[in-house]
C-alpha cells in the first residue's frame, strides 16, 4: 500500500541498500517528508529512497526543488531507541547527490598564488625550508667585512640553491626572455652581439643578461644571449651626415663705403679744428 504522497512502502523502497532495515523506520516516509518540508516549504520534491546508517538508523531522501542547488537532496535520518515502537529524528540535511553542482576542491593559498598576483604593499611569505634557497652560513658585525662580502653578493641569510637557478633558467629561457619568444624569431641578431646587451654577473652570466636600450621592449630586463628584438645596436645604422663646407672668404677685394675718406661729407669738414674729434 502506497502512502498518501505515492511513496511506495517500505519494502520496495527506491536505493534501499541491502544491510538489514529497520522496518519501522524505514516505514516512516511520511515523517521524514513532513519533517523536511519543515526546514524547506514547498522545495521538498520526489523520493529519492533510503540507506541504512546503522542499526535502527535510516536515513531518508528527498530531491530538493530549489533552483540554487539542483542535484542536491534533502537527507531525513530516523532513529529508533530498542524496544521503542516510535521513530524519532536524528537529523536533516542538505546534501549533494552524484550530478550535484560543488564548489571545486579547496587549494592552499600558496599553490593559488600566480606570477602577478603581488600587487603593492602585499607580503609574500617564504617558507623557511623553501628549496628554491639555501643558507649562506655568513655572520659579521663588521662593517669593512660586510661591505667586502656585499660586493660578492653574499651578507645574505639566505641565496638561491642550485634547485633556485635551475628554475630560473629554465623559466626565463622557455618564456618570452628566451630564443623561442616570436620577437626573437623575427630578430636581425641576438642579443650577445648588441651593444646595449649587459651581462649578469655570477652562474648565470653566459646564459642570460639585461637589456639597457630604452626603445625595445625587454629594457631593464633579463633577456637570454640568444634572444633578440628589431631594437639591435646594430640592425640598422644610420650613416652619420657630413660635415658642413667650410665658409667662402675672399680675402682680396675691398668694399668701398661712403665717400673717399670712408665717411659722407657733413657739416664739419676735416680741417676745421673748433669741434673736437671732428663732430658733425
Amino acid at each position: 500500500m502506497a502512502s498518501a504522497q505515492g511513496t511506495p512502502e517500505w519494502a520496495t523502497l527506491v536505493g534501499m541498500e541491502t544491510d538489514v532495515a529497520d522496518a519501522t523506520l524505514a516505514a516512516a516516509v511520511d515523517l521524514a517528508r513532513a519533517t523536511a518540508e519543515v526546514e524547506a516549504p514547498g522545495l521538498v520534491g520526489d523520493y529519492a529512497g533510503a540507506q541504512v546508517d546503522g542499526e535502527r538508523l535510516v536515513t531518508h531522501l528527498f530531491q530538493t526543488l530549489d533552483p540554487a542547488y539542483r542535484g542536491w537532496r534533502w537527507a531525513v535520518t530516523l532513529a529508533r531507541a530498542p524496544m521503542s515502537s516510535e521513530p524519532s529524528v536524528d537529523e536533516v540535511v542538505l546534501l549533494p547527490g552524484d550530478d550535484a553542482l560543488l564548489a571545486p576542491p579547496w587549494v592552499p593559498w600558496s599553490e593559488r598564488l600566480r606570477p602577478g598576483d603581488l600587487g603593492v604593499g602585499d607580503l609574500l611569505p617564504t617558507p623557511a625550508d623553501d628549496p628554491r634557497l639555501v643558507p649562506t652560513m655568513f655572520s659579521t658585525d663588521d662593517d669593512e667585512v660586510q661591505e667586502i662580502v656585499l660586493t660578492f653578493g653574499l651578507g645574505r641569510a639566505r641565496t638561491l640553491s642550485f634547485e633556485g637557478r635551475l628554475d630560473a633558467v629554465e623559466r626565463w629561457y622557455a618564456g618570452e626572455p628566451g630564443p623561442e619568444a616570436p620577437i626573437a624569431r623575427a630578430a636581425p641578431a641576438a642579443c650577445s652581439s648588441c651593444g646595449f646587451f649587459v651581462q649578469l654577473a655570477g652562474p648565470l652570466r653566459q646564459a642570460f643578461g639585461v637589456c639597457a636600450n630604452q626603445y625595445a621592449p625587454d629594457d631593464g630586463r633579463v633577456v637570454a644571449v640568444d634572444h633578440g628584438c628589431g631594437a639591435h645596436s646594430e640592425a640598422v645604422v644610420v650613416p652619420a651626415p657630413p660635415p658642413p663646407a667650410p665658409p667662402l672668404l675672399d680675402e682680396h677685394g675691398i668694399d668701398v663705403v661712403g665717400g673717399p675718406l670712408g665717411h659722407e661729407a657733413g657739416s664739419v669738414t676735416d680741417s676745421d679744428t673748433t669741434e673736437p674729434f671732428g663732430h658733425s
